[in-house]
């Protein structure tokens, strides 16, 4: 993935590295599957209405120059319907509404699912740079 910090996550940092404002720590990471650009703040193009999805819990390494992988497979689906062509994925605090933390455009080659499909993040393939 090739993301950004959300301006929420941004916002959060320089609070508390700058201003001494406490930050609550994210229990569990989740993923999110995007069909077009989802935005700075991850609302976009999500295919929450689509039959088969959810997010997915993530788990990541600890970083080492600013920059972590996920370090278990991601498995979503089956699809019960068609999803369409993934092309972003996001980050977040919760597994339903919640804050984005990272979003951005997916690596190629890019994924269209169909009925009946899995869309799977090979261990090490979420590559999360702190920008």
């Amino acid at each position: 993935m090739a993301g950004n910090m959300s301006d929420y996550l941004e916002n959060k940092l320089l609070n508390l590295t700058l201003r001494n404002t406490a930050f609550a720590t994210v229990a569990q990471a989740y993923v999110a599957l995007h069909v077009g650009a989802c935005g700075d703040d991850g609302a976009a193009n999500e295919i929450t209405a689509l039959g088969g999805y959810a997010r997915v819990a993530a788990a990541f390494d600890a970083p080492s120059g600013g920059v972590t992988q996920n370090t278990a497979a991601i498995t979503f689906g089956p699809a019960t319907e068609a999803w369409g062509e993934i092309s972003h994925i996001s980050i977040w605090d919760a597994l339903s509404g919640g804050n984005c933390l990272y979003a951005g455009a997916a690596t190629a080659p890019l994924q269209t699912i169909a009925n009946g499909n899995e869309f799977e993040i090979a261990i090490g393939d979420l590559v999360v740079t702190a920008t």
